[in-house]
């Protein structure tokens, strides 16, 4: 059974989201500090940790530091604390996803099935096309997409964009659009900032022709973008 090892100190929110994973089928444990919890994790490393960042004894940033010294299995981060800073730092220690407080449990454990999903064994980067998302496969050896079967006829930023915002399924890329750029492209020479806002509309189109029903990729206004993956309303 697939554990999940759940840090946070209040312990209301815990055991919401402990009912929620358990109902889906996973195995729970509960730290409701830091230094307990890193213990444990590099003790016994989990199929994934979801990790508050305000937390006693040790915050969730040093945790996920000192964690990644042992062990690379997914881990997202649960916060309140939305500066960019933290996002940022967090990104690049290897938090794998972002979750904000407030947060609607089961769209919670749509977001874990979905990083357990794309961190599972075979889907690295540069093997076989893959579902990124319901209907989704991305083939990063040829730069080719398609939606539930339809070829998505994307040119190379398109895709660059896809990539990176499919693979981070809710998180709102908030930390300017030139790090997104950064992100989605191995050389920034003649993209600029105005032109991401062009290459999303372009995806937006696209994505849509196949499913006009869902938008998924959502504006936050003076904030960033987002990957809204449909939830099944079955699970």
């Amino acid at each position: 059974m697939t554990r999940i090892v759940i840090v946070e100190d209040e312990l209301d929110i815990a055991a919401v989201v402990q009912d929620y994973l358990r109902h889906s089928g996973y195995e729970t444990e509960h730290f409701a500090d830091g230094q307990s919890a890193l213990q444990s994790i590099i003790a016994s490393p989990p199929d994934l940790t979801l990790l508050d960042i305000m937390l006693p004894r040790l915050d969730g940033i040093e945790v996920l530091r000192r964690a990644r010294e042992h062990t690379a299995h997914p881990i997202i981060m649960l916060t309140a604390r939305i500066e960019e800073v933290d996002r940022l730092l967090g990104l690049e220690l290897g938090a794998d996803d972002y979750v904000c407080k407030p947060f609607s449990p089961r769209e919670l454990v749509a977001r874990v099935r979905a990083v357990l999903r794309r961190t599972a064994p075979g889907n690295a980067p540069g093997q076989d096309p893959r579902e990124d998302a319901p209907g989704l496969v991305l083939d990063d050896v040829h730069w080719r997409a398609s939606l539930e079967g339809t070829p998505l006829n994307l040119t190379r930023r398109e895709f660059g964009l896809l990539q990176v915002l499919s693979r981070h399924p809710g998180r709102i890329f908030s930390f300017s659009r030139a790090r997104l750029l950064e992100l989605a492209y191995d050389d920034t020479v003649d993209v600029t900032e105005r032109a991401i806002d062009s290459h999303v509309k372009n995806l937006r189109r696209k994505l849509g022709a196949v499913t006009p029903s869902h938008d998924w990729i959502r504006s936050v206004y003076g904030v960033g973008f987002a990957w809204e993956a449909p939830v099944d309303p079955a699970r």
